[in-house]
């Protein structure tokens, strides 16, 4: 079978897992505290896009369109899952929020994240269409998280039996994405342009974002009058990016192979610094938590 094709089926699966290790229960008891809901998902979807927008205004040059359109990219999508709702334990902070938060801005980052990027490459040849690519994320996203939610009840438990397994499994298919993205764009030459003191300072970069929207969320959240352990979830769950769904929907957002390496560098950095510096951070709180 074809990478692709394995790829495609991959996808589907991890998805499927992931609605299947969604309890209902932990959802719901994430209703509450709107203000903290409201201030995560506008960070995730409007702050984070609006910020790299005007830094690109600043600094963009023609050399870099591809890595500009990587890391507007990589503010457009969702928050990740699992690291974040890992790390808010670890803080100490509130659990089934952060289970709510990370959960819903997956889900709309099917359709807001796919709007972003209509505005970021609507100029250039062939853009996917709009309505084409959401269609295409429901049916490789959505659908399957409902599926695996709706079989909660008669089979979550396996998803908690297997979950190491599981989460090798999610592993080995990102790792099979990004691994063909890098190969076309090697294939192609797509890399002979970017230098490794360049590639270095890129990375640097993304630790300082990374930096600058942790210190931002806790400001907006003690400014917000919210908790300890609320400005805890607001900080990791705004502060995240989703490694999975950049991989996901940028199979289907950029159609060019060999391109898609390129713009995935932003993502792949920042994802990388984002469980260092955070995991660090984490265990930082923990300390000086009042329990």
């Amino acid at each position: 079978m074809h990478l692709v094709q394995v790829g495609n089926v991959g996808v589907t699966l991890i998805f499927f897992f992931y609605g299947l290790k969604l309890e209902p229960a932990k959802l719901l008891a994430g209703l509450g505290h709107w203000k903290m809901h409201a201030l995560i998902q506008t960070t995730t979807f409007l702050l984070f896009p609006l910020l790299i927008l005007l830094l690109r205004t600043i600094f963009y040059t023609s050399d870099s369109e591809l890595l500009w359109l990587g890391a507007l990219y990589l503010a457009a999508l969702p928050s990740t899952v699992s690291s974040s709702v890992v790390m808010v334990s670890i803080a100490g902070g509130n659990i089934s929020a952060a289970i709510f938060n990370a959960s819903i801005s997956s889900l709309l980052g099917i359709f807001v994240t796919p709007i972003w990027m209509n505005v970021f490459v609507s100029s250039v040849p062939s853009a996917p269409d709009l309505s084409g690519v959401i269609l295409n994320l429901c049916l490789q996203v959505l659908l399957p998280v409902v599926a695996g939610l709706a079989l909660y009840s008669r089979l979550g438990f396996l998803a908690v039996r297997f979950k190491n397994q599981l989460r090798h499994f999610d592993q080995l298919i990102i790792l099979l994405i990004v691994y063909r993205a890098f190969c076309d764009s090697f294939l192609n030459r797509m890399f002979e342009g970017y230098s490794l003191t360049e590639l270095a300072v890129l990375g640097s970069l993304m630790l300082v974002l990374f930096y600058v929207m942790f210190a931002l969320m806790q400001i907006l959240s003690v400014g917000l009058g919210l908790s300890r352990e609320d400005r805890i979830t607001v900080i990791f769950c705004g502060s995240k990016k989703s490694l999975v769904q950049g991989a996901v929907m940028g199979q289907v957002l950029f159609p060019q192979a060999a391109a898609f390496g390129i713009v995935l560098l932003p993502l792949m950095l920042y994802h990388a610094l984002q469980l260092v510096a955070g995991s660090i951070m984490a265990q930082r709180m923990a300390r000086v938590s009042p329990g």
